[in-house]
């Protein structure tokens, strides 16, 4: 039997929602216990927003969270079963509810902002041709796509690169679209095959791939691929060691530089992955799995259930933090925004989180972990420094 949520976690539920910070899967959770009408009448007076100023007014006068758990302590030592129900049921309404529902109320309408201005970079995103020329992609613009000798082998429309099959290529020739941090793109290749490419990412690829041949490229950073199937014709997603072959199927690869592992999460078929230094080191990844490759240690690739739509919510503009490092979470956010973190607290470097935020300014995010989790930091032009 599936176990009920606590009313801890409705109060956390209802307060992501109204900073719109909650996941897909935690929002099938809240609308499950939204389907009974007590429950319905309740969150409709919550979200009411003079009810939120209202609470806000006394939220400001009490320290919420060090009375939970003061009180909290005192119950958990008590053996008074029934005393201690009350008290967590009181409790948790009058002050958790109302804690989770102020910051919720506050990060939405920007009570905390900080007067110092994040200046985020404006970089190109570019295409360079086999012939080493570098063209420059306007993301409000478009353009046509052509070879040496004049044809036009695709077409270029905002943030999207779409090559036709039409081109009469003999030989391979290799284009690289270089996205920058801060921005994403999306690249339809000559066979059908969609690639999402994430912040930080360089995808080297054939302008057509050939009849007979592999259909081979070349990724740095990370990429959701949407391959399409052509039995005869293996793709194979060549990363940092790390060779991923399929026939048709969709995954997720991310292998960044300074990252330690080249990670791939399958969502749906199939695909081997095989070490480029040693192919006996192989393994079938199935659909729910994701698999580990350790560029330091090239005779493992480790395999673990997970929730793919954790590793694959940035194809969407959202950032999903889950048991995640505080030093990988900036990691991703310098990515994502193109910012500079450093982080001199090295009490919180090892912490572990779990967050997630939809298309939100980096500023709002800042604000969620100074006031839930007490952290501080300043802004200096595109510098931000955490203490």
């Amino acid at each position: 039997m599936e176990k009920s949520p606590s009313e801890y976690q409705i109060a956390e539920l209802i307060y992501k929602s109204i900073a719109k910070v909650i996941a897909s899967e935690e929002k099938v959770v809240l609308d499950k216990w939204l389907e009974s009408e007590s429950n319905l009448a309740l969150y409709n007076k919550i979200v009411d927003q003079k009810n939120i100023q209202n609470k806000l007014s006394i939220y400001k006068h009490i320290e919420t969270e060090r009375i939970y758990q003061k009180l909290e302590g005192r119950i958990i030592s008590t053996d008074k079963k029934v005393k201690t129900l009350k008290l967590l049921r009181v409790f948790k309404y009058a002050s958790i509810l109302l804690l989770f529902l102020s910051l919720g109320y506050v990060y939405q309408s920007g009570y905390f902002s900080n007067k110092d201005v994040l200046v985020l970079p404006n970089e190109n995103i570019t295409l360079q041709l086999e012939n080493g020329t570098i063209k420059i992609i306007k993301e409000d613009g478009s353009s046509e796509l052509v070879d040496s000798k004049g044809n036009i082998i695709g077409n270029q429309n905002g943030t999207q690169i779409v090559y036709s099959n039409t081109a009469d290529e003999e030989a391979l020739v290799y284009n690289t679209l270089n996205v920058p941090y801060g921005k994403r793109f999306e690249i339809t290749l000559s066979d059908g095959t969609k690639v999402n490419l994430n912040a930080g990412t360089s995808l080297k690829y054939p302008v057509k791939f050939l009849k007979g041949q592999n259909r081979e490229v070349f990724l740095k950073g990370e990429a959701f691929f949407n391959v399409s199937k052509d039995e005869k014709n293996p793709f194979i997603v060549n990363s940092d060691g790390l060779n991923i072959q399929v026939l048709g199927t969709q995954f997720n690869v991310s292998s960044y530089t300074e990252d330690l592992e080249t990670d791939v999460v399958l969502v749906e078929g199939s695909v081997n992955l095989y070490s480029q230094k040693n192919q006996n080191n192989s393994v079938i990844l199935k659909p729910g799995f994701k698999g580990s490759y350790n560029k330091n240690d090239t005779e493992s690739i480790f395999t673990k259930p997970v929730i793919t739509s954790i590793y694959t919510a940035w194809v969407n503009g959202e950032l999903v933090f889950r048991n995640m490092t505080f030093d990988n979470i900036m990691k991703k956010m310098q990515r994502h925004y193109n910012v500079e973190i450093v982080n001199n607290n090295n009490v919180l470097a090892s912490e572990k989180f779990n967050a997630s935020f939809r298309n939100e300014p980096i500023e709002k995010i800042l604000e969620y972990f100074k006031v839930t989790y007490d952290i501080n930091y300043t802004i200096n032009n595109n510098k931000i420094i955490i203490n």
